[in-house]
């Protein structure tokens, strides 16, 4: 038997624990933004802006032309391009929190040795485009040097390869992580369907170093992921998650976040004790075509300077800024609109994924 990434002392850490860069996949599947794509590419060049300001954008491009194109953007856009790294890597899309690889980390300072998880990817269970996505992995292990190993769970003698996206789950770094029982458990969109809540368990216990799971209920109106943890709640600190609240007893989100926000209550910690919640309002519905689109402010990217908020031309926009300012008393916290960019489904934390040192 192989010793899995915990028993070796690996853990995923913190989103706001020390990054070394943030990796990007540069926009160019069109559909995901009809009629709207001409913005897309400066909403990108200016997420890459403000990650530049504390650390590296790791960016994959498909060829030179792309790569000649973005390069062109991202200077018109005063992008910081000494810390700008880009890689021909071809790829179907670009939601890297889920194509991409989970980074692991064990030991501390001279010592810190890092590996990568290599989830499959089958495209949220929905869409037919992803054999470019599903081997970022295997690229960005090429690139980075780093050992990679491919998750599998064990049963009735066979090795089940993992389906796993990186906006599926949120940990504190200290063991506990946060999921959602209609992501990981539901026949729709099922992705891994041999697989039982139990069995998910011992998955996060052994590629996570996370044995503690706190479980929510359903995800956001008009996620197409069926149900990811990053448009609902996040930890923002080991003891403290900050969940997407609903205040109109009519609008269709309500029960759901209610019932997520009961179970936060009742949750605990890896060592028992209560959470610290913090509440974060949803804009006014965002709507495309008659489409309620994925409009969440818990979609946040952690920097290591700023954290990165999307935000709706909403009034809430600025509820949720103050929100997360007291959260993250030691970054800047940016808005970035996303009125464009939800469109594609998706906001600032689904295109991006954080490496740390």
């Amino acid at each position: 038997m192989h010793k899995t990434p915990a028993q070796l002392g690996f853990r995923m850490p913190a989103e706001w624990e020390k990054q070394s860069a943030i990796w990007l996949g540069w926009p160019r599947h069109r559909a995901d933004w009809p009629g709207k794509f001409s913005p897309i590419p400066w909403v990108w060049a200016e997420i890459a802006r403000v990650i530049t300001m504390g650390e590296r954008a790791r960016i994959l491009v498909r060829d030179a032309k792309e790569e000649e194109s973005a390069r062109l953007v991202l200077e018109q856009a005063n992008v910081d391009m000494d810390r700008v790294d880009l890689y021909q890597v071809p790829t179907d899309r670009v939601w890297l929190r889920d194509s991409g690889p989970t980074f692991l980390v064990r030991g501390t300072g001279a010592n810190r040795e890092r590996m990568l998880l290599d989830w499959k990817f089958n495209a949220w269970a929905k869409y037919p485009n992803y054999k470019h996505d599903d081997k970022v992995p295997a690229a960005i292990s090429k690139i980075t040097k780093l050992k990679t190993v491919q998750p599998v769970f064990r049963k009735a003698e066979k090795d089940i390869r993992v389906v796993l996206e990186g906006g599926a789950i949120d940990v504190n770094g200290k063991g506990t992580i946060l999921t959602t029982e209609e992501c990981m458990l539901s026949p729709i969109q099922a992705r891994n369907p041999q697989l039982t809540r139990d069995d998910m368990e011992q998955v996060f216990a052994d590629y996570f170093g996370a044995p503690h799971t706190i479980w929510l209920g359903k995800g956001i109106v008009g996620d197409d992921t069926h149900g990811h943890v990053d448009d609902l709640a996040r930890f923002t600190a080991p003891d403290t998650v900050v969940t997407i609240v609903e205040r109109n007893r009519k609008d269709e989100n309500y029960a759901l976040l209610q019932d997520n926000l009961k179970r936060l209550k009742r949750a605990r910690d890896q060592h028992g004790k209560p959470l610290t919640i913090a509440e974060l309002p949803l804009p006014s519905p965002v709507i495309f075509e008659g489409e309620r689109l994925p409009a969440s402010y818990a979609n946040f990217l952690i920097t290591n300077k700023v954290v990165m908020v999307p935000t709706f031309n909403d009034a809430n926009d600025r509820v949720a800024m103050n929100t997360l300012a007291q959260l993250f008393p030691k970054h800047d916290v940016i808005g970035i609109h996303a009125v464009d960019l939800v469109l594609g489904l998706g906001t600032l934390h689904c295109l991006s994924q954080q490496e740390p040192v």
